[in-house]
């Protein structure tokens, strides 16, 4: 049985990762990928060491009632079509693979490698390997490219973000907002004659979304495919569960550094403090933490607040 004095490591530890994440994207700037390699080299060293303390599952009284009410658990046996084949997942890879570069390369043929929907497709195909905790761990990441590659500003960005919140698909809609957004101001910095700017800004940004959309979910159906059946003969495996349980730790500092972007701005404007933006915050916490409402609740709440507010600004 593990003791209490490793259980205290392993928690530093997870908890450290949690801190370096977070001062890493918040502070310093440094790019989600090598947070996500990094914490996974650490969780690989630390289940060699504490093995123990990596083991996934409880097998008490409690675990095996709740897993009775599942019609499928741990102890299903895997179907036939699920069962792991390399010959399988060799195709799904190349198969994917192969998608990708003749779209990717398509980009190249006919923009070129330095345009800015190439550069596009490039980011989001690197961004769609990090999406490790979903959306909330590597809209950090976007959001600080998107900025620093001019595509959007600080503003178009959380107003991006606001719309994906209040959408069931937050990342896919995200990112499509990116490359719209992206691609039409890119066409009305460097296009010529008005009337024109505004049907191919439309165009451009059609492409821009399309291109983000297929770069970022393309590798996500290639991991589902070909790492189901793989993920199945991992089970209780310590060189798999161990960097994934540090990577974890990892992706709740990148969630909180996204809350301080938010708060960044969104609460502290140009002029100040916005106050009411502060309210808003502090009554949504409240009513999410302390009275356990819907999050649909709480933002239906909030938008009909910010819009009886609009009218006194």
């Amino acid at each position: 049985m593990p003791n209490f004095k490793q259980n205290r490591q392993i928690a530093g530890v997870l908890l450290a990762l949690t801190a370096m994440s977070f001062i890493a994207i918040a502070v310093l700037k440094i790019s989600f990928i090598w947070i996500v390699l990094f914490a996974g080299v650490v969780g690989w060293i630390a289940a060699k060491r504490f093995p123990e303390q990596f083991k996934a599952g409880g097998h008490g009284a409690a675990a095996k009632a709740s897993e009775a009410s599942y019609l499928i658990d741990d102890h299903t046996a895997t179907p036939a079509h699920a069962l792991f084949s390399k010959a399988q997942l060799l195709r799904v890879v190349l198969m994917g693979l192969g998608l990708w570069a003749l779209s990717f390369g398509a980009l190249v043929a006919t923009q070129g490698w330095q345009a800015s929907l190439t550069q596009m497709g490039w980011f989001f195909s690197k961004a769609a390997m990090v999406t490790f905790g979903g959306a909330y761990a590597v809209l950090p990441y976007v959001t600080q490219t998107a900025v620093a590659s001019n595509w959007l500003t600080p503003d178009q960005m959380m107003a991006g973000l606001a719309l994906g919140e209040t959408t069931p698909g937050p990342l896919i809609m995200i990112v499509a907002f990116v490359g719209y957004v992206g691609q039409a101001l890119e066409v009305q910095r460097l296009g010529s004659g008005a009337h024109l700017i505004g049907a191919a800004m439309f165009v451009m940004g059609c492409m821009g979304a399309v291109v983000a959309t297929w770069f970022t979910f393309l590798p996500s159906f290639v991991f589902i495919l070909a790492g189901g059946p793989f993920v199945e003969t991992t089970h209780g495996k310590l060189g798999f569960t161990g960097p994934l349980k540090a990577i974890s730790a990892a992706v709740v500092g990148a969630i909180a550094s996204l809350a301080l972007l938010f708060i960044q701005h969104t609460v502290i404007g140009k002029a100040g403090i916005d106050w009411a933006a502060l309210a808003l915050m502090i009554v949504a916490a409240l009513l999410l933490f302390m009275r356990q409402w819907g999050i649909e609740r709480v933002i239906a709440l909030c938008a009909a607040a910010g819009w009886a507010l609009s009218f006194w600004v």
